[in-house]
């Protein structure tokens, strides 16, 4: 192997570096999308039972407290 052919694969070697550094920010990419994503989802369903579901449950209870007194 001559010094020209042992100079280009220094060379080509160095060139690949930056390619994991591409697939960290590929992935960094994917996990705050999947981050965002649960976030939203869990704060949906905090408000669907906060709004929706715990008035029944209140008005369920008064209602069985209001039996219980008669």
């Amino acid at each position: 192997m001559s010094s020209i052919e042992h100079r280009d694969a220094f060379t080509f070697a160095a060139t690949r570096l930056p390619k994991p550094r591409r697939l960290r920010a590929v992935l960094a990419m994917f996990i705050l999308q999947y981050a965002m994503v649960a976030i939203l989802v869990c704060l949906g369903a905090f408000y669907i039972v906060r709004y929706m579901v715990t008035p029944q449950i209140i008005a369920r209870l008064e209602l069985i407290a209001a039996a219980l007194k008669r």
